[in-house]
């Protein structure tokens, strides 16, 4: 059975939402303004709400995942990647930053660059299965708590082209694969 989600832009309209969503996944959240700033005020962020469909229109539903990321000349930088607790392991993050792929692909793109705390396995994983490699780490990069990053890259830049299961719908038509 296909997953109801469906990947948008955000919108400054969803901010409290996404920053509900932000404050509940990490322990040293970003702010109103910050999230603001990324939305609406940098020319290189890109910003996607993954929504839980609620009834036919596809503007209505609850955001269950977003992405914040920039396309800074050839490369793609994942800045934010959060998906509501009780909404993980459904593919909502791997739908999010396969659009991310695309879109850096549509940008050309050539590599993508990341930071993932040591102790989130969880996306360590996911990046992993997504065809990241770490390339180092940042001792005591994060805070609250203290706790190293681990840099991750892909270069170039792909597509995983691994099996498909059930596709989340984009919009502007098409879908991208829910893994």
């Amino acid at each position: 059975m296909a997953n109801e989600f469906l990947i948008v832009p955000a919108t400054a309209e969803m901010l409290p939402e996404i920053l509900r969503l932000e404050e509940a996944c990490f322990s040293a959240p970003w702010t109103r303004k910050m999230l603001e700033a990324e939305l609406t005020g940098n020319q290189f962020a890109h910003f996607l709400v993954a929504m839980e469909q609620e009834g036919t229109e596809a503007s209505s539903g609850t955001v269950v995942g977003y992405h914040c990321f920039w396309i800074v000349f050839e490369e793609l930088r994942l800045m934010n990647l959060a998906v509501s607790e009780s909404m993980r392991r459904r593919g909502i993050g791997r739908a999010l930053v396969t659009e991310a792929l695309h879109m850096g692909l549509a940008q050309v793109a050539t590599r993508a660059v990341l930071e993932v705390r040591a102790s989130n396995k969880a996306a360590s994983t996911l990046y992993q299965r997504m065809g990241f490699v770490q390339i180092s780490t940042r001792p005591k990069y994060y805070t609250n708590p203290v706790e190293d990053a681990v840099l991750m890259e892909m270069e170039p830049l792909v597509l995983n082209s691994g099996a498909r299961h059930d596709r989340i719908p984009v919009a502007g038509g098409g879908s991208i694969p829910a893994y």
